[in-house]
């Protein structure tokens, strides 16, 4: 179980690592949009953002890294919630057995065995 949250937490900590590149590269475009004197309202703003993040390779594949990365956290995290699960079968078998145990105990103690 241990292993799969750290699993889980590595995930995490490259896909903040992503977000961090992707959020950088959308701020460039943004400045590159909003420097633009040739550009004069709003909408050709975005047009321009969109066109530069659209031309970024290195942009595309952190996002597609990101979106690889989210699936397989998901799945991790999928993993360890049944880890999780069948600890607690075991738990409640393991209390199960030892109730039975006792009352067993108890009924041969009522019959004087």
């Amino acid at each position: 179980m241990a292993q799969a949250a750290q699993r889980v937490n590595e995930l995490d900590s490259q896909l903040m690592a992503v977000q961090q590149q992707i959020n950088r590269f959308e701020g460039n475009a943004d400045r590159a949009a909003a420097f633009d004197v040739d550009l004069k309202n709003d909408a050709q703003r975005k047009a321009r953002r969109f066109e530069v993040l659209l031309l970024n390779h290195e942009y595309q594949k952190a996002v597609d890294t990101q979106i690889q990365l989210t699936v397989e956290k998901a799945n991790a995290m999928a993993h360890l919630e049944y880890l999780r699960n069948q600890f607690s079968v075991a738990k409640l078998e393991a209390r199960l057995a030892i109730a039975q145990q006792l009352t067993d105990y108890e009924s041969r103690e009522l019959v004087g065995l």
